[in-house]
């Protein structure tokens, strides 16, 4: 049961924003945008308590209506309709509720990609490419813009590792939970013998920050230029375009030699690098309030094996909710990873919503 004060609060909250964006030159410029951004976070919440409560207020006559009514056919109507009422309103409930939930602040944001080969050698690259090549047709699926930022490739057409920018709304809260070890299990192309082999690969998703969210001091990097090279060590440019950025507090080292300009590289480094400190500083945090992390899928630990693709039998199964689904084919392509990706945000809100119904 949601608590009634609750919902009051959002609603004063709401007509609070309301008086508040009335008047813009009350307020300045970054409160008003920050204003706004509230307001329409929380307006579509009301437009929801509203029907809640509207159902609620019908629930009640109709039971009125249902005991009281001295004409019988009218009596029946009235217990036909309090039914179908009854039947609607949990699910009702149940929107409110998630709507609720505590958001993670940067679930609305874009999103920075990584996908890098593990143990399995060429096997391990080959899939690695296929697992990029999957986000970047989810990522056209869902309306997304997936931009490359740096590929290392192997002479037999693998991904060493490999980099994008994913820009679109809630990228991150759809690609969270992509974050880990992918396990793949078939025959390589290189095998002669036919035995089915096992390799992994990691990926990261970072969401992406700005250069407000935390100020990088330039006396804290180091830069080095150098020649670009490509597979098997063949130089792909003839100038000093390449850039590795190292973060000397953390340690943190980011390479970039896709673009021939050596400004557009350092561009495209210094968003790495930001994604990866914003979200180190977001773990920092996380694990000071670990207790509140406890429902969580998965800890995103790239270290954690979180899905195996089966290519004998035609599965994948993601182990944090014992999920398989035969639709190995349809979801490297892209097209049915949605279908996974779905099912942990679900099981993901579902665990919140029994803490919170534990007092958690």
């Amino acid at each position: 049961m949601i608590p009634r004060e609750r919902l009051r609060q959002i609603r004063a909250r709401l007509d609070e924003l309301g008086s508040l964006l009335g008047d813009p030159a009350a307020v300045g410029r970054s409160d008003f945008a920050n204003l706004s951004r509230e307001y329409a976070e929380l307006a579509p919440v009301v437009e929801t308590i509203d029907r809640l409560e509207a159902k609620e207020a019908e629930k009640a006559e109709l039971e009125e209506l249902a005991e009281a009514e001295s004409d019988a056919e009218m009596r029946e109507l009235a217990r036909a309709e309090l039914a179908e009422l009854k039947e609607a309103l949990p699910d009702l409930e149940h929107e409110v509720q998630l709507m609720l939930l505590p958001k993670d602040e940067a679930d609305a944001r874009s999103a920075i990609l990584e996908v890098r080969a593990g143990t399995g050698g060429d096997e391990a690259a080959l899939f690695a490419g296929e697992l990029f090549a999957m986000y970047r047709r989810f990522a056209e699926l869902s309306g997304w813009k997936f931009q490359v930022l740096d590929m290392a490739e192997t002479d037999l057409g693998g991904l060493k590792e490999g980099s994008a920018e994913i820009n679109g709304q809630n990228v991150y809260a759809r690609m969270k939970f992509e974050s880990g070890t992918h396990r793949v299990q078939r025959v390589p192309q290189t095998e002669s013998g036919g035995r089915i082999h096992t390799s992994a690969a990691t990926v990261a998703v970072l969401p992406e920050a700005e250069e407000v969210d935390l100020h990088i001091e330039e006396k804290d990097l180091r830069i080095d230029v150098y020649r670009a090279s490509g597979p098997g060590g063949q130089s792909v440019n003839t100038t000093d375009s390449a850039v590795r950025i190292t973060h000397l507090p953390t340690g943190v080292v980011v390479t970039q030699q896709d673009e021939k300009s050596q400004h557009k590289n350092r561009e495209k480094a210094m968003k790495v690098l930001r994604a990866r400190l914003y979200e180190a500083e977001r773990q920092r945090l996380a694990n000071e309030r670990a207790a509140e992390r406890k429902g969580q899928i998965g800890s995103g630990d790239r270290s954690e094996r979180i899905r195996t693709y089966n290519f004998p039998q035609g599965r994948v199964t993601d182990h944090r909710i014992n999920l398989t689904l035969y639709k190995l084919p349809e979801i490297v392509s892209g097209e049915a990873l949605g279908e996974v990706v779905e099912a942990l945000i679900a099981e993901d809100q579902a665990r919140r919503l029994a803490s919170l119904d534990d007092g958690a």
